[in-house]
């Protein structure tokens, strides 16, 4: 027993000493490959960074894009740069539209959707030049993203005038117009509000108009649009309807509940989606019954599962109890029991997390794998004292899976008490779980 012990000791330090060398090859071999790499090498990595959710490259990336004009290799960093918002790329895409004669038409459409992902300030003047061009082929991701745009530097009242011209005078097609009508909704500006509703009041307009009319007024959440909003919600056309209902959510008021509680009356299922949404976002406490309702007998899925968001989201003691029991009853539906659980860790980890952890448990003694890692995946990301033995165990015994959300359950809840056990992980053969121990060390200070 004594030298079986003292075995285990030197094992354990010789993969604690050699964990952060095998780790620095590693780093150093991804560096090598951004500088040495072919395009389909460099593709592959922007990848494996993307799914590790992995930042330590971003300045070799930023470097990277500065010098090449490889299409693909430009299109993998903007797009990788432009899903996280991660700003840095601003003169190089605006490089890359100002000599678009010069580069592929995907690389330009990648710079120009980078640009209204960052909410990139300054970009308007080139994005407004881009659009009076009338080239065709970037005409609809130049109008979203001068409406993203311009949201973010104070200047959202030009862009949105640009976008009024443009759609009076420039003679649009029917795509063109619904992508102006959605970007005058990102913009935020009042100055469209009058427009708007003038397009949601017309019952000759076409719906698809008239429905992205309703979303842009609920994005601006101006007082002046809700009339138009509150006369739609009884439209014959169900689609306006239930567009309508879902607009209601940012606006408060007695007219404006009653119209959310007739949405869930409403026969058409995305009406009723609809509502749950637009009762969640206002935490409406008079809709809880409906939702309750709704979330245990509609017929169709998906106004059960927002029905069960929208109780998260309001999470007054009656919505609690609601969920808390749905979440316990073993018979309820594998989806509803993962979404309640879901929103019972999001609001009350610290009361649910061991029983959570039970049914875990049970779930993988009955060998009801999807139940199994929908709990896993609704634990992974939760902040209770009581994971820290969950993660232990999946770190000397789990899966590759189970061992990925132990490290997000250590990161999140700074379970220092574990490093010993992430350390180890750096001696994985499986690259991704040795990057993910890593930057788990690293958000955790033990570096």
């Amino acid at each position: 027993m004594i030298m079986k012990n003292k075995f285990v000791r030197f094992f354990l330090i010789f993969f604690l000493l050699l964990g952060p060398f095998i780790f620095a090859q590693e780093a150093q071999r991804r560096l090598n490959t951004l500088r040495f790499g072919t395009e389909t090498e460099i593709a592959t990595l922007i990848q494996t960074l993307r799914t590790e959710n992995d930042p330590s490259l971003d300045d070799a990336l930023l470097e990277l894009v500065e010098t090449t004009r490889n299409r693909n290799i430009l299109n993998g960093i903007f797009n990788f740069f432009g899903e996280r918002e991660k700003n840095g790329l601003e003169n190089r895409a605006i490089r890359i539209i100002e000599e678009r004669e010069f580069e592929a038409v995907d690389t330009v459409l990648a710079a120009i959707d980078y640009l209204g992902r960052v909410n990139a300030s300054g970009a308007a003047r080139i994005l407004e030049e881009l659009i009076t061009a009338g080239e065709n082929r970037f005409l609809n991701n130049s109008i979203r993203a001068l409406g993203r745009a311009g949201k973010a530097n104070a200047e959202s009242d030009n862009a949105a005038q640009f976008l009024l011209d443009y759609y009076y005078y420039d003679n649009p097609n029917n795509e063109n117009q619904r992508e102006i009508i959605f970007a005058l909704g990102e913009t935020g500006s009042s100055l469209s509000v009058s427009f708007l509703s003038d397009i949601v009041n017309d019952p000759e307009e076409r719906p698809v108009l008239r429905m992205a009319a309703l979303e842009a007024l609920s994005k601006i959440e101006d007082q002046g649009g809700l009339s138009a909003i509150i006369g739609a919600v009884s439209d014959m056309d169900p689609n306006v309807r239930s567009s309508a209902i879902a607009a209601l959510g940012p606006f408060s008021g007695g007219e404006v509940d009653m119209a959310i509680l007739d949405g869930f009356r409403d026969s058409f299922f995305r009406s009723r989606i609809g509502a749950a949404q637009a009762a969640g976002r206002r935490k409406l406490n008079t809709a809880v019954p409906f939702l309750q309702f709704r979330a245990e007998n509609d017929d169709v899925a998906a106004v059960r599962e927002e029905s069960i968001k929208a109780l998260g989201a309001i999470w007054n003691s009656e919505a609690a109890e609601f969920l808390e029991n749905l979440f316990f009853e073993r018979n309820t539906p594998d989806r509803n029991r993962i979404l309640s659980g879901e929103m019972l860790m999001q609001n009350a980890p610290a009361q649910f997390a061991s029983r959570v952890i039970a049914e875990l448990d049970e779930s993988r003694a009955r060998n009801q794998t999807a139940l199994y890692n929908g709990i896993l995946g609704i634990l992974g990301p939760a902040v209770s004292p009581d994971l820290e033995s969950l993660a232990r165990r999946f770190f000397n015994s789990g899966t590759v899976v189970e061992k990925s959300f132990a490290l997000d359950m250590a990161g999140d809840n700074n379970f220092c008490s574990l490093e010993q056990e992430i350390r180890l992980l750096l001696d994985e053969n499986n690259p991704g779980l040795v990057r993910r121990a890593e930057n788990t060390l690293e958000r955790m200070g033990l570096n």
